[in-house]
């Protein structure tokens, strides 16, 4: 993980990117009517993303069918058990097999590099801006552009609530990820709250306000080389509160979207509590229009995790060192995964979008912060998409690539497929020389 200093310097840097515009989205679009059922009716069709990265590798075994060599659909094939809750969506799932991230040294972690494309390790800054950050400048601007949800022990969520290893706006800028759903409920919510969140939101908002202007002044006395350095910090601030008016100021559109809070998010029993209100939080941020980037890292990038609700004793870094194939603890974990994705897939399909719904134009991406195991090379780096994009990717099949191209060209390819014409993505001619045999998209994945 980076250091504290340096994590400041990124807080306050990127908290603009992290956190949000300068104006309103325009809900009166995005939600303009309400159907029969009392359900939001949306009048466009905007797209989003949702990225889901599990640590410890995912080995292609958990999620390629028995037999299946050769790429091929999925109707007829029966999905492993590691991921058997998908079944009943074969028809929207395309696993994928045979990308590669070789450069980015993604043995225990590539951290940043594996949303970057780039080379990334424990303690390594990022070297330039995230898939997922990149595409929240492309999609249609939302209140905050872009939500990381960080899922860990109940340990490590308690002790630091906020981590940046995943996502980044540019070199040297992360961008953090919340994993205490009480602090990002009061972000994202506190406004329209009652009792003791909406005073823990006011205490909050009245002490940013507070340094925001202690900082401001104190920052003139500094040499000129410093003012600048400090000024992005003061500007950090600055866009924290700007989110919490942006916010207040479509508060009767947030009531509809807000979850219930309840016992999980302030006595859970297990950190898988903590876990399922997260992906609570980030379902209504999509639902609400406040985001239309989603990334959500479980073990957080690095190389920890627990999940004692689903009565794994077991935690942290001995679970990469344990087979994931016919493995019932690693079962149990993608299998709860799989669920997730379920529950995000249901959630969006609940919700009419132009002619369709709003997963109709969703994608989600999932896949490992490691490639396939703890411990790997990056020769391999399976990927499962879920959704076909507003119709731009194949959906109901089975992909087998030669193991030649890097996942900087899927990255390519949904940036291609959200209307951004781009050769390559975070690499060099002369990285690509090396670790790429082709250039743009992958047509095999496309429509």
């Amino acid at each position: 993980m980076i250091s504290r200093r340096h994590a400041l310097r990124g807080f306050a840097s990127t908290m603009g990117a992290a956190l949000g515009s300068s104006v309103l989205p325009d809900f009166a679009r995005a939600a303009s009517s309400v159907d029969t059922a009392g359900k939001v009716v949306r009048a466009g069709a905007p797209k989003r993303i949702i990225f889901f990265l599990q640590n410890q590798g995912f080995d292609p075994a958990t999620c390629i069918p028995a037999g299946m060599k050769n790429s091929g659909s999925l109707a007829k094939a029966k999905l492993p058990e590691p991921i058997e809750a998908l079944e009943p969506y074969k028809e929207r799932l395309h696993i994928i097999n045979g990308l590669h991230g070789l450069h980015t040294s993604p043995s225990h972690s590539a951290f940043f590099g594996a949303l970057g494309g780039y080379r990334g390790s424990d303690g390594v800054p990022p070297s330039g801006p995230t898939i997922d950050y990149e595409l929240s400048k492309v999609l249609p601007e939302t209140l905050l552009p872009h939500l990381c949800i960080g899922m860990d022990s109940m340990e490590n969520m308690t002790t630091k609530p906020t981590v940046a290893n995943l996502s980044a706006s540019g070199a040297g800028q992360p961008i953090f990820m919340h994993s205490n759903p009480n602090h990002l409920y009061q972000m994202l919510y506190g406004s329209i709250s009652e009792g003791d969140i909406r005073r823990h939101h006011e205490a909050r908002s009245g002490m940013f306000d507070r340094i925001e202007q202690l900082a401001a002044a104190k920052g003139n006395a500094l040499p000129a080389p410093d003012q600048q350095r400090y000024g992005q910090y003061v500007e950090g601030f600055g866009e924290i509160n700007g989110l919490r008016e942006r916010l207040a100021g479509v508060s009767d559109h947030l009531r509809e979207f807000a979850p219930e809070v309840d016992s999980r998010y302030t006595q859970p029993e297990f950190e898988t509590d903590w876990h399922d209100v997260l992906l609570d939080l980030g379902i209504s941020a999509l639902k609400s229009g406040i985001t239309s980037v989603l990334t959500i890292g479980s073990g957080r990038g690095e190389i920890f995790g627990a999940w004692k609700g689903l009565g794994v004793e077991q935690q942290g870094h001995n679970l990469g060192h344990m087979p994931q194939p016919d493995n019932p603890i690693w079962i149990k974990i993608r299998q709860y995964n799989s669920r997730m994705l379920v529950k995000l897939m249901e959630e969006l399909e609940s919700v009419p979008e132009g002619s369709g719904t709003m997963m109709d134009h969703t994608l989600i991406v999932y896949t490992s912060n490691n490639a396939d195991s703890q411990h790997t090379s990056g020769a391999n780096w399976p990927v499962m998409l879920l959704g076909n994009y507003d119709g731009a990717f194949k959906t109901g099949q089975f992909t087998q690539l030669d193991g030649k191209r890097p996942i900087n060209a899927l990255y390519e390819t949904i940036l291609r497929a959200s209307g951004v014409e781009c050769g390559r993505f975070n690499m060099s001619d002369k990285m690509a020389a090396k670790y790429d045999s082709g250039n743009g998209p992958l047509k095999e994945l496309l429509v």
